[in-house]
């Protein structure tokens, strides 16, 4: 066979093999939306207007999965459920449903989550007639923060001003605590000892640490470390970028902790981005201590692997992406990029801060590879100690403004990953000055705006 044939032949190759990780991906999403639909309807019965709604406020998934198994507990009890996001409803539906089930987490310091930040808006920003409506709420929230549960505090206050009736009084839980969790499993009908269930793909299973790297040698920062786990058991467990692993530590089983996974499946291992903690007295944080330092190579610790709907590319996975960031913020958005990079999409921009380009630029190599293929449409990197005024991602985007007006008008899904408190709320102002709080709110309702920031 002559070269240009070779060479046309190679090609095709490469083409047929994209066409195919499109294809199964397409019908892995459509399969997704399809067991969805099934399991809505067959908690919902035959007759959804009677049907118990079950409205979840969530971030990380967590209030999700806790009201579809409380759909599931009122079903086997014979109730009808209908399962939603709070953002999904609004006044007059509340006002035409005899009763609802609220499971409400609270973001940062108190704040609504993503999943609910257009129902607090627009919906508890106004004054409301819900006297037909008996309701209870679970609020989900961890102690260490000072608003402890306060969105659904919030949400209890607000239903209840408006004439809604409690079923039975307010539940808070912190960091998912087992008892005031079967407690509401008894309000909703559920068996004793048949406690919330972990579906399939979020069973807590061996890994084994194969590789740490460093990746911010001489940074005046903490250390970063880059950790690769394989499987210990076959069929490793399937995620999708944007998801999240969960490490469970035995001295303190009831403060999870949650990491951005930074690879997908066809990588072939696990990685995470670990940002290594130290506490005044020089001690290790718990969590991080043990994954930067004490744990050997070649040991394995147990991780839950924990689907991230909200950060998912899901529908956006056709769209451009602008990706912004900071600190190990860019392991959630690493594997978007390696997930686009797969389907060779590569209307893709990244914006990413850390503090000085010589020691903490991340994974450089590999992001400068991405911008050389053209895998990063637009690269914009902003270290914020390499000039005498401090300049942090929210400032660029401001810089660029026209530039991700173009970007939102043709269509774009931005993807936020990082620190809460200064990066991603100074991204969210600049993106509402730039964009409007109008449009912000119709992005977020599109879910066209997804964070996934700590």
């Amino acid at each position: 066979m002559t070269e240009p044939a070779l060479r046309a032949l190679a090609a095709c190759l490469t083409v047929l093999a994209y066409i195919a990780l499109c294809a199964a991906i397409y019908w892995r999403q459509r399969r997704q939306r399809e067991a969805m639909a099934r399991r809505a309807a067959a908690l919902a019965g035959n007759e959804p207007g009677a049907a118990t709604l079950v409205l979840f406020a969530s971030q990380t998934g967590q209030a999700e999965a806790l009201a579809w198994q409380t759909g599931r507990w009122l079903h086997d009890a014979g109730t009808p459920a209908r399962v939603m996001s709070l953002n999904d409803a609004d006044a007059e539906l509340l006002r035409s449903t005899p009763r609802a089930l609220f499971i409400a987490s609270t973001y940062g310091e108190g704040d609504a989550p993503d999943g609910a930040s257009l129902f607090a808006e627009r919906v508890m920003g106004s004054a409301a007639e819900l006297s037909s409506l008996r309701y209870a709420v679970l609020a989900l929230g961890d102690r260490q923060y000072a608003n402890f549960c306060r969105f659904g505090r919030l949400l209890d206050e607000w239903l209840h001003a408006a004439g809604a009736k409690r079923s039975f009084e307010r539940l808070e839980v912190d960091n998912a605590e087992p008892a005031t969790l079967a407690a509401w499993q008894a309000q909703c009908g559920g068996k004793p000892g048949a406690g919330p269930q972990e579906a399939p793909e979020s069973t807590s299973v061996p890994w084994r640490l194969a590789t740490r790297t460093l990746l911010n040698e001489g940074s005046a920062g903490a250390p970063v470390y880059r950790l690769a786990f394989t499987p210990v058991a076959e069929p490793a467990p399937d995620w999708a970028s944007g998801d999240i692993a969960q490490l469970v530590l035995a001295s303190d089983p009831g403060r999870p902790r949650d990491y951005s996974i930074a690879s997908i499946p066809s990588d072939g291992d696990l990685q995470l981005l670990v940002r290594q903690e130290q506490h005044p007295d020089g001690t290790l944080g718990a969590a991080s201590g043990l994954l930067t330092s004490t744990l050997p190579l070649g040991d394995t610790v147990q991780l839950r692997l924990r689907p991230h709907s909200n950060f998912r590319l899901g529908d956006n996975a056709g769209r451009p992406l602008l990706l912004i960031g900071n600190g190990t913020g860019l392991a959630g958005l690493r594997g978007h990029l390696r997930s686009r990079a797969a389907l060779g999409r590569h209307d893709n921009w990244l914006v990413f801060g850390e503090r000085q380009a010589r020691h903490d630029f991340l994974c450089r190599d590999e992001i400068e590879a991405w911008q050389r293929a053209g895998v990063l449409q637009r690269l914009d990197m902003v270290f914020s100690r390499d000039q005498a005024e401090r300049l942090y991602v929210q400032h660029r985007l401001l810089q660029l403004h026209a530039e991700v007006s173009a970007w939102i008008a043709r269509g774009a899904a931005i993807y936020v990953c990082g620190s809460l408190q200064g990066m991603a709320s100074g991204v969210d102002a600049a993106l509402r000055q730039i964009a409007g709080p109008a449009a912000i709110g119709e992005l977020l309702a599109a879910g066209r705006y997804r964070r996934d920031v700590y």
